[in-house]
């Protein structure tokens, strides 16, 4: 069996990951952490020169992919402490619930396992929620925790 955790790195995943390991551990499960950063999207001025938007890209990329492997090494030293086979993914998408769903399936994953990050009212509206796009837009099983 192979469960998605999504990752962003925030308090309510870090808390959600104690709880998803040990669901993992309990299932004999592999857990596939992913983290999804946003696509870089050039800055345009008119007469800049591609090589300098070429080098601030490399360095945004170089930045996004950093961060991403920290917070998906942090995951994989969580996992190995807890006795669970982890794997690290990075996803590059400017629309967060679409990786997920992507990744879970390309990973042929059986569940996804998500933290809700508990924003209600106009604040939910406003920031909308990943974990209930992706409720609503997979068919894969999905557990969240709060």
């Amino acid at each position: 069996m192979q469960i998605l955790l999504p990752v962003d790195g925030s308090d309510s995943t870090r808390n959600a990951i104690k709880q998803a390991l040990a669901f993992a551990k309990s299932l004999g499960a592999k857990v596939i952490g992913l983290h999804v950063e946003p696509e870089f999207h050039m800055p345009w001025v008119e007469g800049d020169f591609l090589p300098t938007n070429k080098m601030l890209k490399d360095r945004v990329d170089e930045e996004h992919k950093a961060r991403a492997q920290h917070i998906l090494d942090s995951l994989r030293n969580e996992a190995i402490s807890a006795g669970v086979e982890c794997e690290g993914v990075v996803g590059i998408n400017d629309i967060v619930y679409q990786e997920i769903i992507s990744t879970a399936e390309k990973q042929n994953c059986d569940l996804i396992v998500m933290a809700s990050h508990g924003h209600a009212g106009p604040t939910a509206v406003l920031l909308g929620s990943e974990t209930a796009k992706v409720l609503t837009h997979t068919k894969l099983p999905v557990l969240v925790l709060r």
